[in-house]
């Protein structure tokens, strides 16, 4: 298998890196207008081959197109990678609008083509070991999920700090409560340097009484990256700024007798044991690079698809909508 890649600014040279790690791979193409950028991949990875053309090549004989270019982008080059037959890895999130990626997923589907989104966590150990949690029922039915992005980060020139953020989180919410529908979404935010929202809250509403809540911010003193999910028999805490106990599960909840009148409902708080399960230290990128060939070798979907990518930019579109109307509740259909 051949494979290129378009874009080799801040994530592309480990695109670069995880696919010539492949065993299925026997080329990998690095394409980018910079040739500083193309001496670069040069130097640190001399296997590889490079290239400032990128129409050429859409016309070569690689069997799969690697896009990691900025996100007004995604569209343009997807939509022309898979009108040439190439099978398509796109950057998180995979487009601007849900229609670009509604376009995408139907030339895709019409072409027998394969469409990865690069929604890494997906492949950490610490996400899917909560999955294996939630799966054996250790948690019970989830209440609410609750997450934290902030950091003193890199201001984006084309989108706010949603789109830039809390894609991540957005995957992980739509792996893990696979079982529950989006019905809608509220967001709250600000611009205190230009344009595009630097702090941000957003809340994601489903239909079984169900919450999430997201905070992202690219101006805090304090990098935080955790994440909370609150079941009816145990919590969980997610940190991933931990080396070893990334996850910790508090034997911890709350039990109300009656629920008929709740002011005078009896409430009492259980707090039990806690303990971190082991989590396996895997490279995310090198597992998700693996899923893409293979969905390509066994013809399926990837685990993570165009219509994963798809659930995430609705939620980010619908958001815009809600953070330029103070808050207004917006609706997500299916």
């Amino acid at each position: 298998m051949k494979v290129g890649v378009i874009g080799l600014g801040y994530w592309g040279p480990n695109l670069v890196r995880n696919f010539l790690a492949q065993p299925e791979v026997d080329k990998v193409i690095g394409c980018d207008l910079q040739e500083s950028r193309l001496a670069m991949i040069k130097r640190k990875f001399p296997g590889a081959d490079t290239t400032n053309d990128y129409k050429a090549l859409l016309k070569s004989d690689v069997d799969a197109i690697v896009i990691a270019t900025p996100v007004d982008t995604h569209y343009k080059f997807a939509k022309e990678s898979l009108e040439a037959g190439k099978h398509i890895w796109v950057e998180k999130p995979f487009t601007a609008t849900s229609d670009q990626a509604k376009e995408l997923i139907d030339i895709a589907d019409s072409k027998d083509l394969k469409i990865f989104v690069d929604h890494t966590f997906i492949y950490t150990g610490a996400v899917r070991k909560i999955k294996d949690l939630i799966r054996a029922g250790e948690l019970g039915e989830i209440k609410y999920f609750d997450s934290v992005r902030i950091n003193l980060g890199l201001f984006q020139h084309d989108v706010n700090v949603i789109w830039d953020l809390a894609p991540h989180d957005l995957s992980i919410m739509h792996y893990l409560l696979e079982d529950k529908k989006v019905v809608g979404v509220a967001a709250n935010g600000i611009a205190n340097y230009y344009d595009l929202e630097n702090v941000a809250h957003l809340s994601v509403y489903f239909d079984n009484n169900c919450f999430a809540h997201f905070h992202v911010n690219w101006t805090s003193p304090v990098k935080i990256r955790r994440m909370i999910l609150g079941g009816d028999k145990k919590m969980l805490v997610f940190n991933d700024m931990e080396n070893f106990e990334k996850i910790k599960v508090y034997d911890s909840g709350v039990e109300m007798e009656s629920t008929e009148k709740i002011h005078e409902a009896l409430i009492q708080y259980r707090i039990g044991d806690m303990y971190s399960p082991k989590v396996v230290q895997t490279e995310a990128l090198n597992l998700g690079a693996m899923e893409f060939i293979n969905s390509i070798k066994e013809n399926r979907v990837p685990l993570t698809s165009g219509y994963d990518g798809l659930k995430v930019v609705k939620i980010l579109e619908a958001s815009d909508e809600s953070i330029k109307n103070k808050g207004k509740f917006v609706a997500i259909n299916d």
